[in-house]
């Protein structure tokens, strides 16, 4: 079973093919065949080893991943489904060691995986469930009530575009930040304010709202930098794992997907919002796998709006 991961820690250019066994089947699981995985930023973190203290891999190579889409092969026992072999699917993933989203053969929890948007191809699919989690998971965390303001940093990338419509959706109002290229795409996800995005976005944040916003989704990982545009009492949503600057002055909520990776009721809700047009499935690009390595490469230059995708036949 072919397969994309490192068996050194690296850069993009460690990325290579390798040739694992399949996973088996347990209860409580189901078999995909991956035809398509999301380049995500957090998939880097398998690649440059920062998740693995030991400093080398536990096995053959550890294998990055957290999103894909492709065709259910087999529901294994005590699998309560309405979905059959051949159906198209989409699940999350989360990676470790050689269990991940980039390779063809794949095993995950039930709740992990549900039936991919109608309409969308394998590559769409892929882009939706791990940042359409983590938007879900942030909302819920931050619980603003209808009304309040939600401020989102990095709002063009693929974690904005997905917190946007979903806070809009939540009766929330939106103040985002975009590059001037990216201010109409930002507006396409219902932003009601844009601000220049920078280093001193809260600034600008603060200029729209002089007492500060209710919440905040960083999804710029500006950490303390933006932290002034919220207001005392209010709540900031992190990723990658950061949990605050110490001061009591906010609430801090880390997004952890693994805690939600098998919110099966959450993945359909996606899956339903995507069916109605509530949220886009950006496509940046898809890459046959055998050149996962410049994925990578143009992931870490920036710039890159909706995500690159794995192609895995």
């Amino acid at each position: 079973m072919r397969a994309i991961g490192v068996s050194e820690y690296g850069g993009p250019e460690a990325l290579h093919e390798i040739d694992l066994p399949a996973e088996p089947l347990g209860p409580g699981q189901v078999r995909v065949r991956v035809r398509a995985a999301a380049v995500n930023p957090t998939d880097t973190y398998v690649v440059n080893g920062a998740r693995n203290r030991s400093g080398a891999p536990h096995d053959t190579a550890d294998v990055p991943g957290m999103d894909v889409a492709g065709e259910l092969l087999e529901v294994g026992p005590e699998v309560a489904t309405d979905l059959s072999p051949g159906d198209a699917v989409m699940g999350v993933v989360v990676p470790r060691d050689q269990h991940g989203a980039y390779r063809e053969d794949l095993v995950l929890p039930a709740g992990s995986v549900t039936r991919a948007p109608a309409g969308t191809s394998y590559a769409e699919a892929a882009t939706l469930p791990m940042n359409g989690l983590t938007a879900i998971r942030a909302l819920d965390q931050l619980a603003l009530a209808p009304g309040q303001v939600l401020a989102v940093t990095g709002a063009a990338g693929a974690l904005g575009g997905y917190v946007i419509p979903l806070a809009k959706r939540a009766g929330l109002v939106v103040v985002a930040d975009a590059a001037e290229k990216d201010v109409e795409l930002v507006r396409s996800f219902g932003a009601d304010h844009v601000v220049a995005r920078g280093e001193d976005v809260a600034d600008r944040i603060r200029e729209a709202f002089p007492d500060g916003v209710d919440g905040l989704v960083d999804g710029a990982v500006q950490d303390e930098q933006v932290l002034p545009a919220v207001k005392d009492g209010g709540g900031v949503a992190t990723v990658r794992f950061w949990k605050g600057d110490g001061n009591d002055r906010l609430r801090f909520h880390p997004v952890v997907v693994a805690e939600v990776a098998e919110r099966h009721d959450w993945l359909e809700q996606l899956r339903e919002l995507a069916e109605a047009g509530v949220l886009a499935l950006r496509v940046a690009d898809v890459v046959p796998a055998e050149r996962a390595s410049e994925a990578h490469e143009r992931l870490a230059a920036g710039g890159v709006r909706g995500r690159l995708v794995l192609d895995l036949g």
